[in-house]
């Protein structure tokens, strides 16, 4: 099998600041059940809920790839020749995007803690999905992978 060259890469993980948050609010947890409980039962309470705030981390990354077929969001694909016009979105186009102007068939792939994004239309006639609106922080450079043929 031939590798695949990949025009562009990005993964777009949650910020220190939201880790931090979610980490202290299983930590609540923690000083209330060793509150309640034994030092032993709190202490693995906490590392379950550290090993559980690893995974928040992990899990809740947006990968998005573009090789020279292909785009990949997430779990989702499709191929580049059904991508259609290709905006690379401000803030305040993409918060009405993806709110008050959302069209419920397109794919969301959407972080909240990043307010850049694009929005892919999609020509495929078999294929009932309008557009893919995409979290990037790097969305001149998606749409360039994208627009390369």
């Amino acid at each position: 099998m031939s590798e695949r060259s990949i025009k562009f890469r990005e993964v777009v993980r949650p910020p220190l600041w939201l880790m931090a948050f979610i980490y202290f609010m299983a930590f609540s947890i923690g000083i209330a059940i060793w509150a309640a409980m034994t030092t032993l039962i709190a202490a693995i309470v906490m590392a379950v809920l550290t090993i559980g705030v690893i995974a928040i981390y992990f899990t809740a990354s947006l990968h998005i790839e573009v090789d020279e077929s292909h785009l990949r969001v997430g779990k989702a694909s499709i191929e580049k020749k059904y991508c259609g016009e290709i905006t690379v979105l401000t803030p305040a186009q993409m918060s009405l995007l993806r709110t008050r102007d959302a069209d419920p068939a397109a794919y969301l792939a959407i972080r909240f803690w990043t307010a850049h994004g694009v929005k892919v239309e999609i020509n495929d006639q078999r294929d009932s999905t309008p557009y893919w609106l995409v979290t990037s922080k790097r969305g001149e450079k998606l749409a360039q992978a994208l627009r390369e043929s």
